[in-house]
């Protein structure tokens, strides 16, 4: 086992409090550090996290929170290993609360990973002491006899990753008062409006294919947040006809794209060209798919047979299948639990509000501005993340 952060054995500290200054200041001083330019042009999703940490929001985070108060005790959290800075939201916001905490990094953790860390402990030095003795991160391979000592002592875990991931931690017990916090298999897609393009000036159309970008090279479009879908709603003209307002939307957009992609360089090795192109031609080999379309490694973009068609696996960083519908009320069948967030370009909230309440919760717990898939949220998956790593304690009297 490898100590990367804290205590070896970090301890349930009982001074501390939900919202302890001790804690937000440190918080505080580490995403100063994550929002050094060097830091924020080298890795983006960085910036956004330093965003996430400053007081301001941490305050609005712990808001909503009612009645009386405390910490869970001993949170362990157990991240994904693709989406390489996701351990850090949850917990910072448990460390917000007052818990101790324990996080397992994935042995594969590198570049992003790695510079968090680096400024954690930097951050350390000056930090109270209580952070360094309640908080501890650490890796470790497989090695089920840990797993399940920390399991068993925790009083809250927290799993993020596949549904199989879930699966085999979930073979661990937890004491009898503990509990799980699951956030398994998921899947986000693209609305967009054609009217709303159409209306749309030259700004707001660029500024729409770099939200797109954003949402989905950060981490490779591999987290749940990523839009693999795009859906064109509405426009007159048959579905598919290339000069309809919809083909001549879909046309302009994805040469947008394409430039911010050429002015952002991603790294698409020759792997993962290898990897989008087996996927997208068997969804063709399978029926779903009319038409291939690839801008060099970077971008690909998959004619789906029908909207029903959606893949809703990883296909590869920059795969976009896409599909016309009449109306967003079209496409509520086709919504399934797993379904996360819905990125949107050119609709009002009237007409969004109406979509969330025909889906009824049956899917998709975010709607956000395209761009704003990867901006994490006290509230996600459905969960205020605070309710979740607190205790509420109620007092009568007569």
């Amino acid at each position: 086992m490898k100590h990367l952060f804290g205590a070896p054995e970090p301890v349930r500290d009982h001074s501390l409090t939900v919202g302890d200054p001790r804690m937000v200041d440190f918080l505080v001083a580490f995403a100063r550090r994550l929002l050094r330019p060097a830091v924020a042009r080298r890795h983006p999703e960085l910036a956004s996290l330093g965003f996430f940490l400053r007081r301001g929001p941490l305050a609005d985070a712990l808001a909503p929170l009612d009645g009386l108060r405390f910490p869970r005790g001993l949170v362990f959290h157990i991240p994904p290993a693709n989406v390489d800075t996701i351990f850090v939201y949850s917990w910072a916001l448990s460390a917000l609360c007052g818990n101790a905490n324990i996080v397992r990094i994935s042995e594969r953790a590198a570049g992003a990973a790695t510079v968090v860390l680096d400024a954690l402990n930097e951050t350390l030095a000056d930090a109270d002491p209580v952070v360094g003795r309640t908080q501890s991160m650490l890796s470790y391979g497989r090695d089920d006899a840990v797993t399940a000592r920390l399991s068993a002592a925790c009083d809250l875990r927290v799993i993020w990753g596949g549904d199989a991931s879930v699966a085999a931690i979930r073979q661990f017990p937890l004491a009898p008062h503990a509990r799980d916090l699951t956030f398994p298999d998921r899947s986000s897609f693209t609305v967009i409006s054609v009217d709303g393009w159409g209306r749309a000036t030259g700004q707001e159309k660029r500024a729409a294919a770099e939200g797109l970008y954003n949402d989905s090279y950060w981490f490779d479009q591999a987290a749940c947040a990523s839009p693999r879908t795009v859906f064109w709603v509405g426009g007159a003209g048959a579905a598919g006809a290339p000069d309809s307002p919809a083909g001549r939307a879909r046309r302009e957009f994805w040469q947008l794209l394409g430039e911010v992609v050429a002015a952002k360089h991603p790294d698409i090795d020759a792997a993962m060209a290898v990897e989008k192109r087996v996927a997208t031609y068997g969804l063709a080999l399978d029926g779903h798919a009319t038409g291939l379309h690839y801008t060099g490694n970077t971008v690909a973009t998959v004619d789906l047979r029908d909207p029903a068609d959606l893949p809703r696996r990883w296909l590869g960083t920059g795969v976009f299948p896409e599909s016309e519908v009449a109306t967003l009320a079209d496409l509520a069948p086709l919504v399934e639990r797993r379904d996360q967030t819905v990125t949107h370009f050119g609709f009002t909230e009237p007409e969004l509000l109406d979509f969330a309440r025909l889906l009824a919760g049956r899917g998709v717990d975010r709607f956000v501005p395209m761009g704003e898939a990867l901006s994490f949220a006290a509230t996600w998956d459905g969960y205020h993340l605070p309710h979740e790593f607190t205790r509420q304690v109620t007092i009568k009297t007569r």
